[in-house]
């Protein structure tokens, strides 16, 4: 196995796992909205959006706000106050980001008994942006707010490129990833070169992966290129929900139909075959000439809730319906992100758990 780490010992062999979302968190890193140009022209409304979210989720673990000045903290709190949000539950950290997608900036939280490390990959901005400089250094800001034990990931000496929308997980050593986000060699490159062994081969030795399944494509207007937290995720260790489109006029209705049918041979870990659920799609929403990710795959599990995007489609009650049902002991809410996905992104692109 080629690992630079050939006379150290990797976070795996050390105990450190790798938790599903699902499991209890000590808080969820948000960054609060302060580029004008992700929601060119909705910039405004953004903010009660997020307020709204924030809200959510310190129902029940606290919310680690990165704002990059005093005055946007003061006015982070002014909406945050307004939306009767539990303060108490809200800290901020002063950090200067280019976009605050912290889903795909942030480390990967691992843990050890009591213990937290982070696991952190190399952010390039989805191999397509050049404003990245200021969030690629959040994972090291996080490790020392937190202080905390930290493994740069790498591979040939080189630190690996990934962003944590791009990869689901079940706890259990299974990880759901699309080729053509990490397998792309022409377009959005990660890490040049790699083959699929190549990403076994990380993933177990820094997440304790033991299998992937290997997706093909993502949605329609996915400026990552094929992540897969907007059509495939896991909700407990052995089920998976899968964005089905049945329009065949539709732009998503050969690729994820598709991805539907390499479901047909995945195994998880222990050999055994996922429950597969579908999970409907939206009709397409589009803004100034522009088709947009939305998909209700893109929920967030905290530990108060289940948040999912809506989009004011008749689907929204079929997908909140069909999550309640897969998630009996949380309450399933919709967050109205219409607005949200003018970004690219929706909730679990902006969340970023921490494990408790």
């Amino acid at each position: 196995m080629n690992d630079n780490n050939v006379n150290k010992k990797n976070p795996i062999e050390l105990g450190y796992k790798l938790l599903p979302e699902w499991a209890e968190h000590n808080a969820t890193w948000i960054g609060w909205p302060q580029n004008k140009m992700d929601w060119p022209g909705k910039f405004a409304p953004i903010q009660w959006v997020y307020g709204e979210i924030v809200r959510k989720i310190a129902e029940g673990e606290k919310v680690r706000i990165l704002v990059d000045s005093k005055e946007v903290e003061r006015k982070a709190l002014e909406v945050l106050k307004m939306v009767h949000t539990n303060i108490s539950n809200v800290e901020f950290y002063h950090f200067k980001c280019n976009r605050g997608w912290t889903r795909d900036s942030g480390p990967v939280f691992l843990k050890r008994e009591n213990e937290t490390a982070l696991a952190k990959f190399k952010f390039n901005a989805w191999a397509k942006y050049r404003n990245f400089h200021k969030d690629e250094k959040l994972p090291e800001f996080i490790q020392s707010k937190l202080d905390i034990k930290a493994f740069d990931v790498l591979y040939n000496n080189k630190q690996v490129v990934l962003e944590g929308g791009s990869i689901d997980y079940n706890g259990e050593g299974t990880l759901v990833t699309t080729e053509e986000c990490l397998m792309d060699q022409s377009v959005q490159v990660r890490n040049s070169g790699f083959s699929k062994e190549d990403y076994l081969n990380v993933f177990s030795n820094y997440l304790g992966i033991k299998n992937i399944i290997w997706l093909g494509k993502g949605i329609a207007g996915d400026d990552t290129h094929g992540h897969v937290d907007d059509i495939c995720r896991f909700v407990n260790k052995n089920t998976l929900v899968i964005a089905m489109e049945h329009n065949k006029n539709d732009a998503n209705y050969k690729n994820l139909n598709d991805n539907k049918e390499r479901l047909k041979d995945a195994v998880l870990s222990d050999g055994t075959r996922p429950e597969i659920i579908e999970l409907p799609m939206p009709a397409a929403l589009m803004f100034d000439g522009e088709r947009l990710p939305a998909s209700y795959a893109n929920f967030y599990i905290c530990n108060s809730a289940v948040l999912v995007p809506t989009f004011n489609d008749p689907n929204d009650r079929v997908a909140l319906g069909i999550l309640s049902d897969l998630f009996p002991g949380k309450a399933v809410c919709g967050i109205h992100a219409v607005d949200l996905v003018w970004g690219f992104g929706t909730l679990h692109c902006l969340t970023h758990e921490q494990a408790l």
